[in-house]
């Protein structure tokens, strides 16, 4: 496919309330999107890096940077015929996967759209529907957090995931547990633990949780072997794997049972696709995390959850629970069973509201084959 232009643009989304981790407190979203123009279609990707270089080495100006400086213009120059071929393509670059999932994931959606079939069938996707769970950041007070996951709950979402931190785990899981006896709960530490709270970890079996999730360091899986050995609940690993490489090593060294793909983290759906085959045959499951995307993002996410060995609900939830008004139409939604429809229109399935974004627009750049043209 010819691409005629990239358009790299900065929104900022306010999120409807503070969404808080051990990482720290995120009020607002810098979103960048790469809007890529061929052959009179439109396909749109969404980087995930957050504002600072916290979750991974990347953060929204380091991708900008890289993406206008070098991505960008390798792949407005290459012609590429698919989505499966960017990779390559991009392969100079070392590293930079959020910055690279950004572009690849749009010719993907382009790919779709040239092929008349939607996102989900190109990629192989099995469902008609997805079972969708919920992250939960830090609350002010226990108290709070219980009331959450009322309304959570009450909305029909199948898995509830509670952000915790070494100060904020055994005594919130127990008042959540106490109110919600047979719920699906889990945790995400974000690598807040280190293997000295091993003993404490393994209180977490108390609570009859699903996973427990990263509770160690980002780039770790020895240690995560070890631990693994001393807790019933499972492990599932989230910023360490990076790649199919990594999940074969993690697999085969035991580090979790259970991997959790976020298609920033692995740079695209390529290799996301490689990372769910690797553990499919190897018997172990696998759900899609969310990084606060705006509905194109979310889309991707949506797509990307069809496919077979996505058996655990992903925390792919609706448009509503964070922003006043998505960039997208129709919003994503969840049933009163905690279900997404996927779409079966060519490509993503939603519209993008041009004129919103153009609102939002805080920075833009121009990509013209082997030009710049900054706007």
């Amino acid at each position: 496919m010819q691409i005629e232009a990239i358009f790299l643009r900065e929104l900022n989304l306010p999120l409807l309330r503070p969404f808080q981790t051990s990482f720290g407190v995120t009020k607002d979203r810098r979103v960048v999107l790469a809007e890529i123009h061929s052959e009179g279609l439109v396909g749109w990707g969404e980087c995930t890096a957050g504002e600072h270089p916290h979750f991974s080495e990347e953060s929204v100006d380091s991708c900008w940077n890289v993406i206008v400086d070098e991505l960008g213009p390798m792949l407005a120059a290459a012609a590429p015929e698919n989505g499966g071929e960017v990779p390559r393509i991009l392969n100079l670059v070392r590293g930079n996967r959020m910055a690279k999932a950004t572009l690849e994931n749009a010719i993907w959606d382009l790919e779709a759209q040239r092929k008349g079939i939607s996102l989900s069938q190109l990629l192989g996707g099995v469902r008609e529907s997805i079972v969708c769970g919920v992250s939960i950041g830090i609350q002010p007070s226990i108290a709070e957090t219980v009331e959450v996951v009322a309304r959570e709950v009450a909305a029909g979402y199948k898995r509830i995931k509670l952000k915790c931190k070494p100060g904020w785990d055994v005594e919130v899981f127990e008042k959540v547990r106490d109110r919600f006896p047979e719920i699906a709960l889990s945790c995400d530490a974000n690598s807040a633990y280190r293997l000295k709270d091993a003993d404490h970890l393994a209180s977490f079996d108390n609570f009859n949780l699903l996973m427990v999730e990263q509770p160690l360091w980002y780039d770790d899986f020895y240690y995560h072997s070890i631990l693994q050995k001393r807790l019933q609940t499972a492990i599932c690993l989230d910023e360490s794997i990076r790649n199919r490489r990594d999940a074969l090593a993690a697999i085969e060294m035991e580090s979790c049972r259970i991997i959790n793909i976020k298609l920033g983290r692995v740079g695209g759906f390529s290799e996301a696709i490689a990372v769910h085959n690797a553990a499919m045959e190897r018997g172990v499951p696998v759900w899609c995390g969310g990084m606060l995307e705006s509905g194109i993002g979310r889309s991707h996410n949506i797509a990307l959850s069809t496919l077979e060995n996505y058996s655990l609900p992903g925390d792919v939830s609706a448009s509503k629970r964070y922003w006043a008004e998505d960039i997208i139409e129709p919003e994503v939604t969840v049933s009163s069973e905690g279900e997404i429809v996927i779409p079966d229109t060519p490509g993503r399935g939603y519209a993008v509201k041009t004129d919103l974004v153009e609102r939002l627009t805080v920075r833009r750049h121009e990509i013209r084959t082997h030009e710049l043209i900054a706007t």
